[in-house]
């Protein structure tokens, strides 16, 4: 079982932070050992917290994401997690081209493959509870997966 996952989207605001959220709430009730943490593939909001509509979501659910900070990926990330976990298509790709390996889709533990919907670009708080409950279906789907070897 890989000890270390690291989730990714884009800029590191809405999807992975609740990604890296949801993970490290199983992990830490089922008494996993793991590293988890999730970055961005662009610079653009970098040290900026979680987007709003994630805060909000994750803290209905019980797990606090808003004092974690964007980042960019670098390939230092990609030497040191074991497990790459994109949260489309598009960065899927851009990670293969940086050389990363062990990288799948989210989607592919529960989503039928599919890209995670991008909550940034919503209009209002409608629909990002939604994204949520399939970051975190495929996000526990992905723990069993893992632990299950």
């Amino acid at each position: 079982m890989p000890r270390s996952i690291l989730f990714v989207c884009q800029a590191n605001i809405c999807r992975s932070p609740i990604a890296e959220g949801v993970a490290g709430e199983i992990a830490r009730k089922r008494g996993i050992d793991l590293t988890i943490d999730s970055c961005g593939l662009i610079n653009l909001y970098a040290g900026e917290r979680p987007c709003s509509y994630s805060v909000r979501a994750a803290r209905e659910h019980g797990i606090d994401i808003s004092s974690m900070r964007a980042r960019q990926i670098t390939y230092k990330d990609i030497d040191a997690f074991e497990l790459i976990i994109a949260l489309d298509e598009e960065n899927r790709l851009e990670l293969t081209k940086m050389g990363a390996r062990n990288v799948f889709k989210l989607g592919e533990f529960g989503y039928n493959g599919g890209d995670i919907p991008d909550p940034h670009f919503f209009p209002s708080y409608e629909g990002v509870d939604k994204v949520y409950e399939i970051i975190e279906l495929c996000v526990t789907n992905l723990l069993e997966e893992l632990t299950a070897k």
